[in-house]
């Protein structure tokens, strides 16, 4: 039987998530560190005031579905975004940089999970923490500080959908080797090829269906629109979770298919609201989760973690620098933007811990990704004076300043050229 405080409960969560939302607008931070801690601080170990129950622990289930309806809803938006064809457009120095980048993250999380001497799936699990960066925190970092124009920014959004795609292939490896439950190798491969089969499956068929479903979507209201839409998501998900593949890779297939739609705009206005509004509460909920007091073993770790994760996106942004022609202090921008780590390092987390995996890595995962969501758009808003201070102005590449003389002089001497042409 449902709570008689359910609406109001949730009514609650929603109104203290848009509190900490402007808040974090206000002092212009990303917001995700603030839904994760509100989420913390109002979980396990909040006051109860008469009928509002601050652990919200009657509504938690609900809020929890809510979550992971913002799963779905991030992984499709990116699917409506990614495109194979524009990676491979955006020329050999994104393939080299993004390659080098995720090689770089992958070994630092090889190396963290062995000096935490975590078994061999917990270790798979802090790879991809590791490896992705949040493609949210980045375009949001990007914006605020206007530099979507600028040239080190396609570099960036390249690393960024190269990263994006070893990601989806990584969560489809942790389905088999995790939520299965397979201890053999074979069961494991079985399942990621599996994961492998369903992706490419969808790659080549699903799109030969993108007419008939514009036909079905063809001078439909914005009712049926959406209904539409929603159902072939929510079949999509639910069908790949069925077979042991993570609904979230489902959602992100179900993206690309209708990336390649001619109401790709459409479908993208429609789809934003509840991407913005449920990935909101997937942080909240995650929040909900975590024991704020179990974190202390993990502060260590995570913050080590943190400082390898900022050296490893330097070098690999000078790497992606030199090979795209850009100046080398290109490399503090692109390895500082790249540093932000959200959604994707907490789905990982999640099925860590739907696959009974070790704590700790929740622990981890949760101070890890609050350092970095914090720590790189700082960074990144200093990058410029960061490469000053430790390296100087590039004083060649500066013109001197004219004295007013040299002005004074100057337009004479234009002034007599011209009067000699005539």
């Amino acid at each position: 039987m449902l709570s008689p405080t359910l609406v109001l409960e949730v009514g609650i969560a929603v109104f203290l998530v848009a509190s900490v939302g402007l808040l974090a607008d206000r002092l212009r931070f990303s917001v995700i560190p603030f839904f994760i801690i509100i989420g913390m601080v109002l979980g396990q170990h909040a006051p109860q005031f008469g009928l509002v129950d601050l652990t919200f622990a009657e509504s938690k289930p609900f809020i929890d579905f809510m979550g992971r309806l913002g799963v779905l809803f991030l992984l499709f938006y990116l699917g409506l975004e990614f495109s194979v064809g524009r990676l491979m457009k955006s020329g050999k120095s994104i393939v080299t940089g993004g390659s080098i980048y995720v090689l770089l993250n992958f070994l630092a999380g090889l190396l963290i999970g062995w000096l935490m001497d975590m078994p061999f799936k917990e270790k798979m699990v802090l790879c991809g923490v590791m490896t992705s960066s949040s493609t949210a925190i980045v375009a949001k970092v990007l914006t605020d500080l206007k530099r979507t124009a600028n040239p080190e920014t396609e570099i960036i959004m390249g690393m960024i959908m190269f990263d994006d795609l070893f990601i989806a292939m990584h969560i489809s490896f942790l389905s088999g080797l995790i939520l299965t439950g397979g201890s053999s190798f074979w069961s494991v491969a079985g399942t990621s090829l599996l994961a492998l089969g369903f992706i490419l499956a969808f790659l080549v068929l699903g799109r030969k269906l993108v007419p008939s479903i514009d036909r079905l979507l063809q001078d439909k209201s914005s009712e049926l629109f959406i209904l539409v839409v929603f159902s072939l998501l929510f079949i999509i998900a639910g069908f790949s979770e069925t077979i042991h593949v993570a609904e979230a890779i489902g959602a992100l297939m179900a993206g690309l298919v209708f990336a390649d739609s001619k109401y790709i705009k459409k479908i993208e206005g429609m789809i934003s609201p509840y991407r913005d509004f449920f990935g909101a509460m997937f942080f909240f909920s995650f929040g909900l989760s975590i024991d704020m007091y179990t974190l202390g073993g993990a502060v260590g770790w995570a913050a080590l973690a943190a400082l390898v994760t900022i050296l490893g996106n330097v070098a690999s942004g000078y790497f992606a620098a030199r090979f795209s022609g850009r100046k080398p202090k290109s490399s503090f921008d692109i390895g500082f933007t790249l540093s932000a780590r959200g959604e994707f390092s907490i789905i990982m987390a999640n099925i860590g811990k739907a696959g009974g995996l070790l704590p700790v890595v929740q622990s981890f995962v949760v101070v890890y990704v609050l350092i970095l969501s914090v720590v790189s758009p700082l960074l990144t808003k200093e990058s410029r004076n960061l490469w000053n201070a430790l390296f100087g102005k590039n004083d060649a590449a500066t013109k001197p300043k004219k004295t007013l003389a040299q002005l004074e002089e100057s337009v004479k001497l234009k002034s007599e050229i011209k009067s000699e042409e005539q």
